[in-house]
This record gives C-alpha cells, sequence and structure tokens, in this order.
C-alpha cells in the first residue's frame, strides 16, 4: 500500500506458517496422474532515474536512480476435471537500486512484515466463481482505484486510500454474469488499531458491471479500529477507440474530527484520468485532490513499447503535501510527509516470461 501514518498495519508479526513455504508446499496434496501442472517463472525489471524537487525547505534538489516495482514471480498451476484449475503464485520484490530483496516503497517494513509482494492460493470453479487465500490485490484496488491507476513509474499509486495489497486474506469473487460481478474480503488483524492495541479486522465488499467499453466500480472497506474507519468509493471508465477516460471518488467515515489527520470524517479523494493510445505510443495525464496524503497531484506520462518485452516512459509527477517524494533511494520512512515536491523521470520496463514445463 502507498501507505500514511495513521495507526494502521497490513499485516500481523504472528505467521503460523510463513507464506513462501505454504506455496510451495501448497499443490503437493494433489494427485498426479492423469492431470496438467504447469510451471511458469515471470516478472518485471523496472528503473528510472529522476530529478526530484522536494518543496521542504531544508531538502536539496536531487538526481538519482530509483527502483519502480520489480519483481519476479514463480506459479504453479493445476488443472482439474470439469474446467476446475487451482494455482500458488509467489511474487517478491527486488530494488534494484539498493540491491536488495525489498519492496521499494516500504524499505525498513514500517508498513509491512513480509517481504512477498503477492503469496496466495487460488481455486477457480467455473460455475460458482473463485477464490483465494494469503497475500493479494485488495478487490477494492481492482474494482475501484485500478481505472485511474495506470502509469509506469515509482509515481504510481498514490493518488488512492486504497490498500493495494493485503495479507492473511481470503478473497470471494463471484463469475461474471451479464456484466455484474461481486467480491467479498476479510483479512485478519489487517485493520486499524484498536483501543486494546490489537488490530482490528478488515472486511470488504466490491460490486463491477461491464459493458462493451464501459466499467462501473463501487467499492466498501470497513478497517474498524477505536476510530471506526471505513472508506467507500467508486470509479467510472469509457473506452471510446483510442481514448481512455477514467473517474474515481472515495471517502473516509470515521470518528476522527479533526481535519488534520489522514483518515477523517469526510476526507474524500477527486481523480480525472485521460489516456490516448496509437500504435506504440501512449501518453496520459491525471489530475487527483486528495485530502491529507499528495493534496493537489499532477501526473502526465509518455510511454513507448520498443518491442514486446521492452518499454520505455517518462513522466512528470507533482503533488502538493507528502504522499510519494521521498528523499534519495528511500521509501515511505523518508516521505517529505508536509511539504510534498516534483519529479522528473525517464525509466524502463523488461519483462519476461518462461515456462518451465
Amino acid at each position: 500500500m502507498k501507505y500514511k501514518k495513521n495507526g494502521c498495519r497490513l499485516n500481523n508479526c504472528q505467521r503460523l506458517l510463513p507464506l513462501s513455504q505454504l506455496l510451495l508446499l501448497s499443490l503437493l496434496w494433489m494427485p498426479v496422474a492423469g492431470v496438467a501442472y504447469e510451471l511458469e517463472v515471470f516478472g518485471t525489471i523496472s528503473t528510472q532515474v529522476e530529478s526530484v524537487s522536494p518543496d521542504a525547505k531544508t531538502d536539496k534538489d536531487y538526481t538519482n536512480l530509483r527502483d519502480a516495482y520489480t519483481r519476479v514471480a514463480l506459479k504453479l498451476g493445476h488443472e482439474l476435471d470439469n474446467g476446475v484449475s487451482a494455482f500458488a503464485l509467489l511474487e517478491l520484490p527486488f530494488d534494484t537500486v539498493n540491491m536488495e530483496i525489498n519492496n521499494t516503497f516500504d524499505q525498513d517494513r514500517d508498513v509491512f512484515d513480509s517481504t512477498e509482494r503477492l503469496a496466495y492460493i487460488q481455486l477457480n470453479l467455473p460455475t460458482y466463481g473463485s477464490i483465494w487465500v494469503g497475500r493479494g490485490w485488495e478487490p477494492y484496488y481492482s474494482s475501484v482505484s485500478a481505472s485511474v491507476d495506470r502509469f509506469n513509474s515509482y509515481y504510481t499509486g498514490y493518488a488512492t486510500y486504497s490498500a493495494l495489497r493485503v495479507e492473511q486474506a481470503i478473497v470471494y469473487s463471484s463469475p461474471e454474469v451479464n456484466g455484474l460481478n461481486f467480491s467479498l474480503m476479510h483479512a485478519h488483524k489487517n485493520g486499524y488499531k484498536k483501543s486494546n492495541g490489537q488490530y482490528d479486522d478488515r472486511n470488504q465488499l466490491t460490486v463491477s458491471y461491464n459493458i462493451n467499453d464501459t466499467k462501473l466500480g463501487f467499492g466498501f472497506t470497513d478497517a474498524g479500529g477505536e476510530n471506526s474507519q471505513q472508506l467507500v468509493g467508486a470509479s467510472l471508465s469509457h473506452k471510446i477507440q483510442n481514448f481512455y477516460i477514467a473517474a474515481k471518488y472515495e471517502r473516509h467515515r470515521s470518528d476522527v474530527t479533526d481535519k488534520r489527520f489522514y483518515g477523517n470524517d469526510g476526507s474524500d479523494a477527486v481523480n480525472l484520468y485521460v489516456e490516448y493510445k496509437k500504435g506504440l505510443h501512449k501518453i496520459n495525464g491525471h489530475v487527483a485532490k486528495v485530502d491529507n496524503f499528495g493534496g493537489d497531484i499532477f501526473h502526465v506520462g509518455y510511454d513507448y513499447q520498443l518491442n514486446k518485452q521492452v518499454k520505455l516512459f517518462a513522466e512528470y509527477y507533482q503533488e502538493q503535501t507528502g504522499a510519494a517524494i521521498t528523499s534519495k533511494r528511500s521509501g515511505f520512512r523518508d516521505t517529505y510527509w508536509a511539504e510534498g515536491g516534483r519529479a522528473l523521470l525517464f525509466g524502463f520496463s523488461f519483462n519476461f516470461s518462461e515456462q518451465i514445463f
């Protein structure tokens, strides 16, 4: 999660079995005879060079490299009868600039206790939908926030209150019927801190409706805690030939009355995103106003698909108050919370995939 100093943690230190071990063992119980297994290794190497100008008077401008969410993943799939399938996915981050197996944003484990980006087991049932258990993408992010979150750099994913990925979760997604589907999530100890010092659970409902080139998404999150934190959001996107346009709105409900604090009651996020794509070229623009996490945000970009695997991109990002802009080669802990700043960057991404069997 592009996360805020608000007392919420996204997972629990006490884990019954490390997910990386669980995923390696998860499918061994399945019978081997007469069934199909697939093992795939895939990932992305993505790095940017950036010129950053913090608004903080005590900090100087800098130019440096920054990793843009490099990852490597292992996926073991298994085909059963009647179209039923299952797979286990383990995805690890790698910081290409600091040369660490680590999350670029959360280098000091201020938000997450674990290293994995994704680590879950999923069962797909054609008639009944799918269910996964572990650490994965929040349904709220997929249904609401992803519609306006389509950039390539480190500075993507910030203009939302969504948690992006959650751990110790169980998620059910219904099959799509006439364009309509819904998801339910329960994430153990992924909510806000209660008065007794324990972390509350995080519960979620999302509904999506697709018709032709139009998508409508709605999400509700109850993260509890001593301030009864809730989040509601909706998004609408539409594709018109080479153009794509999307809008998003989110609003907090809570017992927090001080407007200076993140998550205060009535604080909201409003986003408008526009994209034009022709051939190998794409330009995109995004404006947003996110209370207590970035303020007024302006983001524009261009990318060129050099070949099937390599993409080149350039972006300019600006925020009014602190959310994404941080010190050189750093992450969450060193964010310029009060002042924000600007970043001009150029980068590349290289995608790879290899079917082992």
